[in-house]
């Protein structure tokens, strides 16, 4: 990619996006193109082809998606499968008509057998049955990466999937209903903390709400008092996770330095091309929870909740693809949420 080259960055306003927006700028890419989903419904086949048709980008980071926590996924199954699959279905193709040089499809680590060998390398996917819960997401990930393979193959384009691990950072989705993990444990622990406080201004400007007794019968329904948080499962899975702008750094590396030649294993058989990204490092969600207690300050006791789902017991990603193509993380995770915690405080 040249500093001029057109580059579109969709899903720009994401954790993903924003972060590798934010890293070209950085970098000194100034030809950068973005549209928010009232000026662009990516799931709408029409518009999306008119989009490519007018601007005609060179490269396309295809950070867009719908995402959400176990709840969610579990929840809104039918959302989940459909919106991704016309997200990328239009992009991807609408890619390929317009000659796009190069694009990067972000998927997800959930694309992995529940029971896949720890720590997971690309070569597991489709070795096994999916987690339950987010297997409709799961399936249009995949969906996904083999798409770009096959247009590959079928018609010499250059593009790109990378696999994240659970990601964190700047722009999160701290929605209590939806979130993932880390930021959610983030906001309960740091609304019980104001709880604790009786700090009943702040509340109820957090939660948009207009009473106090509203925001604590509302804080209730997710296990959150003065007293205590609670924490679905019982504490022991453990779960990877990676800053995003470590996440957008290593997205726009391979943009610059590699190709899809680079992916291939050397079998006649081409499959597995995607590259898993994370830190090779992993932490239980009870040992998450007090470290984040401990950065918000928060006093009172963590209770797991046992009868809620724990969903996969372990998420480690091989990242020795990721290592062998010239990247590694830079931030560590006592540090990330120390970053996350200042940056969710200082958008309140």
């Amino acid at each position: 990619m040249n500093k001029d080259s057109k580059i579109y960055v969709a899903g720009h306003r994401g954790l993903v996006g924003s972060a590798i927006l934010k890293n070209l700028e950085s970098k000194g890419y100034r030809n950068l193109l973005t549209r928010t989903h009232s000026d662009l419904d990516l799931t709408n086949q029409e518009s999306v082809s008119q989009f490519f048709d007018k601007e005609k980008p060179e490269y396309v980071f295809l950070a867009a998606a719908k995402v959400g926590g176990i709840v969610a996924n579990n929840t809104y199954r039918a959302d989940f499968i459909y919106h991704n699959l016309m997200i990328q279905n239009n992009v991807i193709h609408n890619s390929y008509l317009n000659k796009v040089k190069k694009l990067l499809f972000l998927g997800s680590t959930c694309i992995y057998p529940k029971d896949a060998d720890q720590p997971m390398s690309e070569d597991s996917l489709l070795t096994g049955a999916l987690e339950y819960t987010n297997e409709p997401y799961a399936i249009s990930k995949i969906a996904g990466i083999k798409m770009c393979e096959s247009y590959n193959l079928q018609y010499g384009t250059n593009y790109i999937s990378v696999m994240p691990t659970n990601l964190y950072g700047p722009n999160d989705n701290f929605d209590l209903e939806k979130s993932h993990v880390l930021p959610a444990l983030i906001k309960k622990m740091h609304l019980a903390k104001l709880l604790s406080e009786n700090n009943k201004e702040q509340i109820i400007k957090d939660l948009s709400l207009e009473n106090f007794e509203d925001a604590k019968e509302y804080l209730l329904q997710f296990g959150v008092t003065a007293e205590s948080v609670e924490i679905w499962g019982s504490g022991k899975p453990k779960r990877e996770f990676l800053w995003s702008e470590d996440m957008a750094d290593a997205c726009v590396f391979i943009m610059e330095k590699r190709d899809f030649k680079d992916t291939l294993s050397g079998s006649d058989e081409i499959r597995n091309t995607h590259i898993n990204i994370g830190t090779g490092k992993d932490i239980s969600i009870k040992e998450l929870a007090e470290t984040i207690k401990d950065t918000v300050g928060f006093t009172g006791k963590l209770i797991f909740n046992s009868d809620k789902p724990d969903g996969t017991m372990r998420k480690l990603t091989d990242v020795s693809k990721l290592h062998d193509l010239g990247w590694n993380h830079r931030i560590e995770l006592k540090e990330g949420i120390n970053k996350m915690y200042e940056w969710y405080v200082g958008k309140q």
